[in-house]
């Protein structure tokens, strides 16, 4: 039995979400509130951050923390379905990639949007800080430009082939456009790129998400937005 230990709208949980179901692998999901730092869950772990993978089909138990670390694992126990590319230059860009959007991204844009316009609602942390909400929407625009530049130059965004790059990426932007915060129509090309991995069978249970209390806009789930 396979577990993933996650939060709907996180962006790190859905790009494992995404590699797994690429990668053909069932898992159960158990949404958690690592806020609440229950003792359960400290004891997978300690850290008390989600997600967490807990595998017991591979080489006996194991639970793995951290979306980078259980996507590295994946990689190395799961070769099937490949999410990085075999070429030691395309994989490191296919890295570079998954860092500006898992680091700078989601510091300059999704921190500062989907934790101010949801999850610290969820969290009973208050009400939302405009400012960060302000510079996220101005952040954002940029990251999208970038994400549509590299739509632009490559089939897709650190190649020839799907990579977690593009999971990456997708993840951060799926969460955004839950919220409504994406103008799709800005960056055509950016747009082309997300229908293109909207449509693939991995992003299902993504599209199928709501959080309660937030439901998302009407084109969330659309194929054809």
């Amino acid at each position: 039995m396979r577990r993933l230990h996650h939060i709907p709208l996180s962006p790190f949980c859905r790009k494992v979400r995404l590699a797994l179901a690429e990668k053909r692998l069932e898992v159960d999901l158990v949404e958690q509130t690592p806020w609440s730092r229950s003792l359960e869950f400290l004891r997978l772990n300690p850290a008390g951050t989600v997600p967490v993978f807990e595998d017991d089909e591979a080489h006996g138990r194991a639970v793995i923390c951290d979306s980078a670390v259980i996507c590295e694992y994946l990689e190395e126990t799961r070769p099937e379905r490949p999410l990085l590319p075999g070429d030691p230059r395309a994989r490191a860009e296919a890295r570079r990639l998954v860092a500006w959007f898992d680091d700078k991204m989601h510091g300059e844009v999704t921190a500062n949007l989907v934790d101010e316009r949801v999850m610290k609602k969820v969290r009973g942390g208050g009400h939302p800080d405009s400012g960060r909400i302000r510079a996220g929407s101005k952040n954002l625009a940029t990251h999208l430009e970038y994400v549509g530049w590299l739509a632009d130059q490559r089939k897709w965004l650190a190649g020839d082939e799907i990579s977690l790059a593009d999971f990456a990426a997708a993840a951060h932007l799926s969460c955004l456009d839950y919220i409504g915060y994406v103008d799709w129509d800005s960056v055509p090309s950016a747009k082309a790129w997300y229908q293109r991995i909207k449509s693939r069978p991995a992003f299902r249970t993504l599209l199928a998400d709501h959080l309660s209390g937030f439901p998302p806009p009407a084109h969330y789930a659309d194929l054809d937005f």
